[in-house]
């Protein structure tokens, strides 16, 4: 697991592959401070270790991200998406506003 606040590239990203899914790196996405947590088995793996550096639940977001040498494709399904009381009643990240913070926060560090 890695939690990454620095930008790194596409080939260390691919550089996880094949992990735990083959060609797929689940991910969890800290809206707030703009942070990405990467490459564990469990997507609430990743979030124990970001509420441990002072992550607030509410800003955590769970991805799955599809690298390939030209662009990384971003999936926003987790279990851990699933926030009735912020208005998220499925897996995946149903708020377009969150997405495109999502979005913009990978782009940012997955160069």
């Amino acid at each position: 697991m890695r939690i990454i606040s620095q930008p790194i590239t596409r080939h260390e990203l691919n550089a996880m592959l094949p992990g735990y899914f083959g060609n797929m790196v689940k991910a969890v996405v800290d809206v707030d401070l703009g942070h990405i947590g990467l490459n564990a088995e469990l997507q609430a793996d990743i979030e124990s270790a970001m509420l441990e550096q002072g992550a607030m639940l509410s800003n955590l977001w769970g991805i799955k991200l599809y690298p390939s040498n030209n662009e990384v494709e971003v999936e926003f399904d987790s279990l851990i998406n699933i926030r009735p009381h912020q208005g998220n009643h499925s897996r995946n990240v149903q708020n377009s506003v969150i997405r495109e913070r999502i979005r913009n926060i990978v782009n940012t560090l997955i160069i």
